[in-house]
């Protein structure tokens, strides 16, 4: 952590951060982080312990990040989304110590803990600073991710470029992580939102002059979908990252006529791998290079499988998924043109219909394209004769009868999908078909939800 604040202050009267009304220099944060130092004294937090931080990005948030790390803390963000599931979290990778930021104070709590096994008490033990992400999704225990944070910043030390950057992605995101500490690591400056609607965001970088907009299909198609753009001066972006998720061509295409002077690039990474150095075979294509230094990639039976020197050093709550040889799995289906991929989805959400592959994007794009629908997620149910069948969740412009929308679902989904891929049942939703993350849901939802 030495050689990072290092950097920073280097970097001592750059803006480092917007936040709310106020602009940060990197003066500001490392006085921040100083102060951190100073509540980590006081509250006798030893290295070693496991620290849980409640938030979103903000000066004292970033100060209490460098601050613990510095302390050589194994830390656990928790962002706003998973408030609910803050004790159980908590609980799951035995938090020694939790802080819930607000502004510059901090309430801290201390767990009554005998001691660590595992895992993580071997890790402990090595008295490096660690980090602790967990698995996305909104139902069943996550699993744990542990990061030796050493490794883990290796790739910041090179030196980069960096823009004025929204930090969209959330706190307890490796993408949104990524995008910190990329940022701090290279003199940029950090715009943080209160809130992550479409006008909002949209608002900040016509007042900010944001540069680079790293978001998520489900995003774009919601900002593309709503109009907001056409009421800002977005003139200052020049790139739009995306990833989390496989990217619909008509919205990509449809990103590329709202947005003709902006880059468009695609970006790949795990929570178990990190973000990965990735290159787009152009502006707008959903092909792809993923590699760099201590990366290697190889497919198998159609299969992304990656090796890497800053992996995860494993689940805390799960057996290892790396092979003999250190391959990670990603369960990503691809195909290959040259040195080129492209990412078609899961295998896990990968609908199989009589023996036939459906990739819920697919069905997707073509929904996206009937003017009726705002959104679509597509997803696989189980029937006694096929194995599955291909359902879809809407949402709709304007009202219409189910009837009639099946009818003319059916009729344009004709001569654009095979009949096996066209959609046998229609849900129509008016709650978003994407999580707080902008991740879409392609899960069944509760009876009782």
């Amino acid at each position: 952590m030495e050689w990072l604040l290092r950097t920073m202050s280097g970097y001592a009267n750059r803006q480092a951060m917007v936040h709310g009304e106020r602009v940060y220099s990197y003066s500001d944060i490392l006085a921040t982080c100083e102060s951190w130092a100073r509540i980590i004294r006081e509250h006798s937090i030893k290295p070693g312990e496991v620290v849980s931080l409640a938030g979103d990005y903000s000066p004292s948030a970033c100060g209490a990040v460098l601050a613990l790390l510095a302390n050589r803390n194994i830390i656990v963000p928790l962002s706003e989304s998973v408030r609910h599931r803050h004790d159980e979290l908590a609980e799951l990778v035995q938090v020694d110590r939790s802080l819930a930021l607000d502004g510059t104070n901090a309430a801290v709590r201390t767990y009554d803990r005998r001691g660590h096994t595992g895992l993580l008490g071997d890790f402990i033990a090595e008295e490096k600073p660690g980090l602790i992400l967990f698995t996305s999704g909104t139902t069943g225990t996550p699993k744990a991710i542990l990061h030796d944070f050493t490794v883990f910043s290796e790739r910041y030390k090179t030196p980069r470029d960096t823009l004025r950057t929204l930090t969209f992605l959330l706190f307890d995101h490796i993408g949104g992580l990524n995008t910190m500490f990329h940022t701090l690591a290279n003199g940029g400056t950090i715009i943080a939102p209160d809130n992550r609607t479409a006008p909002a965001i949209c608002a900040l970088i016509e007042k900010h002059r944001i540069e680079l907009l790293p978001t998520s299909p489900s995003f774009l198609n919601l900002l593309l979908m709503s109009g907001a753009y056409r009421g800002y001066d977005l003139s200052s972006l020049r790139i739009i990252t995306y990833g989390t998720e496989v990217m619909p061509d008509s919205t990509l295409r449809a990103a590329e006529l709202a947005f003709p002077e902006v880059q468009l690039r695609q970006t790949y990474g795990l929570s178990e791998l990190g973000i990965l150095r990735a290159k787009s075979r152009a502006s707008g294509s959903p092909w792809l290079t993923i590699g760099g230094e201590g990366v290697e990639t190889r497919i198998l039976d159609g299969v992304l499988h990656i090796r890497s020197n800053t992996a995860m050093r494993g689940y805390l709550n799960a057996p290892s998924p790396f092979d003999d040889q250190g391959w990670f799995n990603t369960q990503d289906e691809v195909l290959t043109d040259g040195e080129y991929i492209r990412i078609l989805g899961r295998r896990s959400e990968i609908i199989n219909v009589g023996g036939r592959k459906v990739y819920p994007v697919e069905v997707e794009d073509v929904l996206l394209q009937m003017p009726e629908v705002a959104d679509a997620a597509v997803r696989g149910e189980p029937n006694p004769l096929l194995g599955s069948i291909v359902a879809a969740s809407v949402k709709l412009h304007e009202p219409l009868e189910p009837g009639v929308l099946k009818a003319r679902m059916r009729s344009f989904c004709r001569g654009k999908l095979e009949d096996f891929q066209i959609p046998v049942k229609i849900e129509i939703q008016q709650d978003e078909l994407f999580t707080e993350r902008y991740k879409k849901i392609r899960k069944k939802k509760p009876a009782d939800a």
